[in-house]
């Protein structure tokens, strides 16, 4: 083990025994408080019927309330975050690169647009984009919510991942670029083969995090604009089937737990693998220095005698050269 491993972080002091205690008192306080706030919360809830068999009955034993509600909801919802995340990742990529750029006409308007969409709500940016469809374009007024969601999450969130990206760019060792300069690359050149390959991992987490956003932010249009989105059906279920809204918001709020669970493990996943397919990939390292200098300078071959002058090769039988008369005292 490292000897860094073992000293104390910088920005956190081991507590000792007296601190040690105070923790584990507050712990068991805040758990013991937790506790109490759930056991009331559930009491008022039956004392006022939301937790009878009858709220909850129609998600288990009608299949109509997931085929007709639930499943096209569910849809809805993975259709709009599809195509948000589909344009906004390169979108981003393309305007965080931008922002690195030694070119001022570049650089200069990347960062407007990134620090202007970035600072405006995503909800107002879906509102507006509903009214920017209504007034100047044809979409089918049924088609138009889903339109200004996919592009209010697009502006936002391709301004946030820029900032991601530029990041985890700015990350990298500065060595990686001299080295990449040194042996003549332009600067797109060490852009595309240096240094975005090593930044993706290094990104992949806040990436992931801006995903998982994008998959939630979709239910402002459901709330908002009138999107047939998990969120909608949560009244529809409930106009329908008598069901109670707070049943129906737990079943859709656990589909979004799914939802998200399942990327973030993608994720883990994808990022095990880059991490590994790093690792097991370059070049084959010698353990002694001689095999690594056997395996970068070819061997020398040995002088021809014959071409110095010499008369002959050497013996290696005997200190006379072959091909003279004589011995040698």
């Amino acid at each position: 083990m490292s000897a860094s491993s073992n000293s104390p972080s910088v920005l956190y002091d081991a507590p000792g025994p007296r601190a040690r205690v105070r923790n584990a008192v507050m712990a068991i306080v805040f758990g013991a408080l937790l506790v109490v706030l759930i056991g009331w919360v559930v009491m008022l809830l039956d004392d006022a019927g939301h937790l009878t068999a009858a709220k909850w009955s129609p998600f288990v034993t009608d299949s109509r309330v997931w085929t007709t509600y639930l499943l096209p909801g569910l849809m809805t919802t993975l259709t709009a975050a599809f195509f948000a995340i589909v344009i906004a990742l390169p979108l981003g990529a393309i305007l965080g690169v931008a922002r690195l750029s030694d070119h001022g006409w570049i650089r200069r308007p990347a960062g407007a647009i990134v620090e202007f969409f970035r600072a405006i709500p995503v909800l107002i940016l879906m509102l507006f984009a509903n009214e920017a469809y209504a007034m100047f374009t044809d979409v089918a007024r049924e088609n138009r919510p889903l339109y200004a969601v996919v592009t209010g999450l697009v502006l936002y969130n391709a301004s946030v991942l820029a900032e991601v990206v530029r990041a985890g760019i700015l990350s990298l060792p500065r060595g990686q670029s001299d080295a990449a300069r040194a042996i003549g690359m332009r600067k797109n050149q060490t852009m595309r083969f240096v240094l975005l390959p090593q930044a993706v991992t290094a990104m992949l987490p806040a990436l992931v995090s801006q995903l998982v956003v994008i998959v939630k932010d979709t239910a402002l249009g459901g709330a908002m604009l009138g999107l047939n989105d998990l969120l909608r059906q949560t009244t529809l279920i409930s106009a329908n089937y008598g069901a109670n809204i707070i049943a129906s918001m737990t079943v859709v709020a656990l589909i979004y737990i799914v939802l998200n669970f399942l990327l973030t493990s993608f994720a883990s996943w994808l990022e095990g693998r880059i991490r590994r397919g790093k690792r097991g990939s370059g070049a084959v390292v010698a353990t002694d220095p001689g095999e690594l200098l056997e395996l970068e300078t070819p061997p020398k071959q040995a002088p021809d005698i014959r071409t110095s002058g010499t008369a002959g090769p050497i013996d290696p039988s005997g200190p006379a050269l072959s091909g003279e008369s004589g011995d040698r005292p």
